[in-house]
């Protein structure tokens, strides 16, 4: 089938969720993809941080051909051999305790939100204020099932489907007075990525990450770290929030974990762990050996390759040479991010969405969130001469919308 015709038939039959690139992929390499035309594109979004390691990796191709001969699910009603020796890797990488794996990222939310209700019950006391508040940020994406949804800041998200689940009260983004004032004994727990995503990839201040780590152990509430494009190696360590010296109580995980396959992971520490038992919480598809084994495979590959300093020193050189895009650009309002989580603030909606549909004109896969913010989270595998090439066509994408806004300024 040609584009048009995958086009006509999803117009008619899936329900209209997605405004779809008019681009039909074929298949991918490395950190490449390639179209039903054979067209090459240079993939800086690597499917909104979940190809970590590109496409077709030999390491994750070779383990899901021969996991597809055993077994590819079973329910968690029967042990198989890696959803233990994962929690394993995962605890030791991560400093928590212990795992449950979900089929994805918003079901790891999910989860955590009700971890904290529950810690919150069987810490209160008889007579003692309800303890069941919930402090999430401005600029906060944590998913679109219902739960999560109360979390998530925008209100275009939000609104469609009010009332949303109540109790979410959401603190200025790194304002530490406005975090206090809000603080108290009736909160279970607090809410962020350490360096948000969909919200524009910003980084939470230390400041702001301590006092809410002091503030939650002060009403002994949980710190809930979402984790699920930050971590995995994303930001240079293996969670963003190594990056500040501080341990969560409860850490999602998710897009890169299985390296394309539906998995994701709460982790939790033994006091949290504790207050949940069989019957309050489960999953179908969670944690199949098919997923499971792939994402074992992910992690030796990381370890093996010494991914992590290799993602810290590409990212450095990322930021370096879209900082000196800043300085000739005069449109580039900021540059700001972690490792290979890295967005581009343009100074109006239009001018990030020009870029965009530029740079997939040129071959070169990134995306706008936030409205204003170019994201770019390529592949883990990505090297200096790919950063070279996208950086080459921003420059002439950015330098030629320049041109045109000037061209239709002096023709009004």
């Amino acid at each position: 089938m040609n584009l048009e015709q995958v086009s006509k038939l999803e117009s008619k039959l899936l329900v209209s969720t997605y405004d779809r690139y008019p681009v039909l992929l074929h298949k991918g390499s490395g950190v490449h993809l390639y179209d039903n035309k054979g067209r090459k594109y240079l993939d800086l979004l690597s499917g909104i941080g979940v190809n970590a390691l590109g496409y077709a990796h030999p390491a994750l191709t070779k383990t899901i051909a021969k996991q597809a001969k055993l077994l590819v699910h079973t329910s968690n009603l029967f042990y198989h051999e890696y959803q233990g020796r994962l929690a394993a890797a995962l605890t030791k990488i991560s400093g928590m305790d212990r795992a449950f794996f979900t089929n994805s990222g918003t079901e790891a939310w999910e989860g955590a939100l009700k971890l904290a209700r529950a810690y919150a019950k069987a810490n209160c006391g008889e007579g003692k204020e309800p303890k069941w508040r919930i402090l999430a940020l401005e600029h906060a994406f944590h998913g679109r099932t219902f739960g999560a949804l109360a979390t998530t800041h925008k209100e275009k998200y939000r609104a469609p489907f009010a009332p949303v689940v109540p109790g979410v009260e959401f603190v200025r983004f790194n304002d530490v007075t406005d975090l206090e004032s809000k603080f108290d004994s009736t909160v279970c727990a607090i809410g962020f990525e350490f360096v948000q995503g969909e919200g524009g990839i910003r980084p939470v201040s230390q400041q702001f990450a301590d006092v809410a780590h002091k503030l939650a152990r002060k009403h002994n509430a949980l710190l809930i770290a979402d984790e699920i494009q930050s971590g995995m190696g994303r930001t240079g360590r293996w969670f963003a929030y190594q990056n500040y010296g501080i341990q969560p109580d409860l850490v999602t995980v998710a897009k890169p974990i299985a390296g394309g396959l539906p998995l994701g992971a709460l982790l939790a520490t033994e006091k949290v762990s504790a207050c949940i038992h069989p019957g309050m919480h489960g999953t179908t598809f969670g944690g199949g050996p098919l997923a499971c084994a792939v994402a074992l495979q992910l992690i030796k590959v990381l370890e093996k390759e010494k991914m992590l300093k290799h993602i810290q020193k590409v990212g450095d050189y990322f930021m370096d040479q879209l900082q000196k895009l800043k300085k000739k650009h005069g449109n580039i309002v900021a540059v700001r991010g972690q490792g290979l989580m890295i967005g581009m603030e343009l100074d109006s909606a239009e001018a990030a969405k020009q870029v965009f549909q530029q740079m997939l004109k040129r071959g070169t896969i990134v995306n706008r969130t936030d409205e204003t913010v170019i994201r770019f989270l390529p592949p883990f595998i990505i090297k200096k001469q790919h950063i070279d090439t996208a950086v080459q066509q921003l420059d002439q994408v950015l330098a030629q919308n320049t041109k045109t806004a000037a061209i239709a300024g002096r023709n009004k």
